[in-house]
């Protein structure tokens, strides 16, 4: 039981720290919701309106993305959709780096570390901020804790160590993760959805060439608007939410790989002093 109880505080910090590090949306049902209350008004109210329609034929762009059919709003709620969660994701994301360069963060606590400066290292988190920060500011804590911890033997306080690391950085990693899954989702289903766009459109086109006499030329043109409408959404949300996963997954990579690096450090240099 004796082994157990230094490493309690450094838990509970890390737990006090990882809630108010990183912001963000945490229901993006709402999110969703609302991006398809706005899709549904553009498409009733502005790509609808009147003005964009003369004889019932669309006279502008609004107009022709109108003829694309109720597959367009859908389409419109999961682009809006990738927008807002890539905006919430850059915001999330600047707020677990951080103030400042995260490289010049991680030089400076390594710095510390082989002066022995433990407060000054801890300075460096506090005005540094965000999940790093928290991990960090979390294996400081442990650090002390086992230095002065006489119970331990050295391969104990070591294993205690980087247990603190592990859960801190554990406690960090949902943060920054949430709501790509949704992003990534939205690359396959904006292209499968606008697909389908794309086959109604064609059928349409289709049944008004089978049509008896000479085809209608209007139901043909509609039809093949609502098949190039629904393709260009369809193809447009699964490139940007293709992009926008990767760019964030790549961000997240760069703070996991400065957290390993210094969680590393300070392993090092408390197995070389002790």
């Amino acid at each position: 039981m004796e082994a157990q109880k230094p490493t309690q505080p450094a838990k509970a910090n890390a737990k006090n720290n990882s809630g108010s590090n990183v912001a963000g949306i945490k229901n993006a049902f709402l999110v969703i919701l609302a991006c398809f209350v706005v899709a549904v008004c553009l498409f009733i109210f502005w790509f609808g309106h009147e003005s964009h329609f003369e004889e019932g034929h669309p006279i502008d762009l609004w107009g022709t993305i109108y003829k694309g059919g109720f597959i367009v709003p859908i389409l419109q709620t999961l682009f809006l959709t990738v927008i807002v969660l890539s905006v919430e994701r850059w915001i999330a994301i600047s707020s677990a780096k951080g103030k400042g360069s995260i490289q010049k963060f991680v030089a400076g606590v390594k710095k510390c570390l082989a002066a022995n400066d433990i407060q000054g290292a801890k300075n460096l988190c506090k005005n540094q901020k965000g999940s790093v920060a928290a991990v960090v500011a979390a294996a400081l804590v442990s650090y002390e804790e086992m230095d002065k911890n006489t119970i331990l033997t050295k391969e104990q306080k070591i294993a205690n160590l980087q247990k603190t690391v592990e859960e801190a950085t554990a406690l960090e990693m949902p943060a920054l993760q949430q709501n790509l899954p949704i992003v990534a989702t939205l690359t396959t289903l904006g292209t499968l959805v606008g697909l389908l766009g794309t086959v109604m459109g064609m059928i349409k086109s289709f049944q008004a060439l089978a049509a008896s006499g000479a085809p209608d030329s209007t139901e043909l043109s509609t039809g093949i608007s609502e098949a190039l409408i629904n393709t260009a959404f369809g193809i447009a949300t699964g490139a940007f939410a293709v992009i926008s996963y990767n760019f964030y997954t790549n961000k997240i990579d760069n703070l996991t790989y400065a957290i390993d690096e210094i969680g590393y450090s300070i392993v090092q240099t408390f197995t070389a002093t002790h």
